[in-house]
């Protein structure tokens, strides 16, 4: 139990209202899960906002009150506590009162539009190997060593969040990795977490429909980088046009990685197949069980960042090769039809042409890439199109179908995809907006040879329509329809 006082004192606070010595026993942003003796933290969200819910809070027992906006009524058994950014509040908060878990770990966070997962998995892979306890938070799933817990966000809300850490440091975990999202830094839930280092990917077409310009969605991003202190590292893609923006005000230590260019960690392909790869990375050759230049830059950042926290860079070497590749992350199923089919998340423009050009890079022979592929139902509406652009030029059959249509008709979020395409185009279109029916035409059109790339929901288990997630899972429709189809 910590007082008012003790929780709130890194925080600038414009005015207060009742005792500071009062002591708290928990803390909540939802009102729904406030207690007796709880400190509640009114925040304004994107659907709704917290102040609404400060009488709520309070009628289930909760002594103290941060807000941007001073309740015109006043309970006087109640502390009140004014701040500028109640977001920002609810980080620091948040990291009080679970002690501070991010300054006894070295946490270092991913961000960008494609690879984070790959890459927070793989150190946090790289480090188990290592020997050293080590902590998850990603897109697919949290992990406290071996322990894994489900993920709901890509980086959750900083009450779960900093709970995790916490639980990290408990376990005695000297490391922990997490994917840092655009809306993560916006609303302010790394507030209050002390980094190590950061690393940028790259910067694609993404939640325009939350960023609405493709500066603001830049910008949460680069904020990241210029709050990152003196003594953390800054490791960033060069490949990428923006690459170099996020280091412009950073104060942390700057460094590069690169595929094409000079750089402080360098990697070349020399040889490249579905079952993997021969690389030079700085300037030593190993074989890794991974395809793509998408995912040689990939692994690169990986050992740049592994160096950065002080390991030997040849011990990491030889320990990339024992890697494995991240669920629903370009995974390649053998069908005994003699056919192969790719299952990956790819689901913005620039990650699907990423998946397209490996895949036609290294497919042998007269055989063709047939592309299933769908777009979000009530999210960025302008990447549809180029989506459709981007499977069609790239692939020998395209087949359009649903891929989380949530509360937008199905066959309407196709209709916007085929907008995007001329009338020779279409004629390599398929539309099925049953996504188990495509994926099963896409394996009865399949031939020897042939590719079925099913990109979109990658490790996703689920289709969520009309607010409702019911069970999907790409691999096992795959599995199931390559089965039925020998048999």
């Amino acid at each position: 139990m910590k007082t008012i006082a003790e929780i709130t004192d890194a925080i600038p606070v414009q005015e207060h209202i009742g005792r500071l010595d009062t002591p708290v026993c928990g803390i909540a942003s939802d009102s729904r899960k406030a207690e007796p003796g709880f400190l509640f933290i009114a925040t304004c969200g994107t659907q709704c906002d917290g102040h609404d819910f400060i009488p709520s809070a309070i009628d289930k027992g909760a002594k103290a009150i941060i807000c941007e906006k001073m309740p015109e009524q006043k309970n006087p058994d109640v502390t009140y506590i004014k701040v500028k950014n109640a977001n920002e509040a609810l980080g620091q908060v948040a990291s009080a009162w679970f002690d501070y878990p991010s300054s006894n770990l070295k946490l270092t966070g991913i961000t960008g539009t494609n690879g984070k997962t790959t890459i927070a998995t793989l150190l946090y892979q790289l480090f188990m190997r290592l020997g050293y306890k080590t902590g998850l938070l990603s897109t697919v799933c949290n992990y406290i060593n071996e322990q894994k817990m489900q993920a709901t966000h890509t980086t959750p809300d900083p009450i779960s969040l900093n709970a995790l850490l916490a639980e990290m440091v408990n376990a005695g975990c000297q490391y922990a990795f997490m994917e840092v999202s655009s809306h993560a830094v916006e609303q302010r839930r790394i507030a209050g977490l002390e980094f190590a280092g950061a690393v940028f990917t790259n910067l694609t077409r993404d939640h325009l429909d939350y960023h609405k310009t493709f500066a603001n969605y830049l910008k949460a991003k680069k904020r990241f980088f210029d709050d990152l202190p003196n003594e953390a590292f800054a490791l960033t893609n060069a490949d990428d046009k923006n690459g170099l923006v996020m280091l412009q005000n950073s104060k942390a230590k700057k460094l590069t990685y690169s595929t094409r260019s000079l750089a402080d960690f360098k990697v070349r392909i020399l040889e490249d197949n579905f079952d993997g790869m021969l690389l030079e990375m700085n300037g030593k050759e190993i074989v890794v069980p991974f395809t793509g230049r998408f995912n040689a830059s990939n692994l690169l950042a990986v050992l740049g960042t592994a160096v950065l926290l002080g390991q030997d860079e040849d011990e990491v070497l030889v320990n990339l090769s024992a890697l494995h590749s991240v669920s629903g992350r370009f995974e390649v199923l053998h069908a005994p039809a003699g056919y192969k089919a790719i299952v990956d998340y790819a689901h913005t423009p620039d990650a699907l042409q990423n998946v397209i050009n490996t895949i036609n890079e290294i497919r042998e022979g007269s055989g063709k890439l047939i592309t299933v592929v769908g777009c979000g139902g009530n999210r960025d509406k302008g990447k549809r199109p180029l989506m459709a652009r981007e499977t069609v030029n790239g692939s020998c059959q395209a087949i359009f179908t649903s891929d989380n249509p949530r509360n937008e008709d199905p066959q309407a979020i196709i209709n916007d995809m085929l907008d995007g395409l001329d009338v020779i185009q279409k004629r390599k279109v398929i539309a099925i907006p049953d996504r188990y029916q495509a994926i099963k035409t896409g394996c009865m059109l399949a031939q020897p040879g042939d590719i079925i790339l099913v990109a979109g929901k990658g490790h996703e288990d689920y289709q969520e329509i009309n607010g409702v997630k019911h069970h999907f899972d790409d691999k096992e429709v795959l599995k199931s329809v390559m089965n039925d189809k020998v048999n």
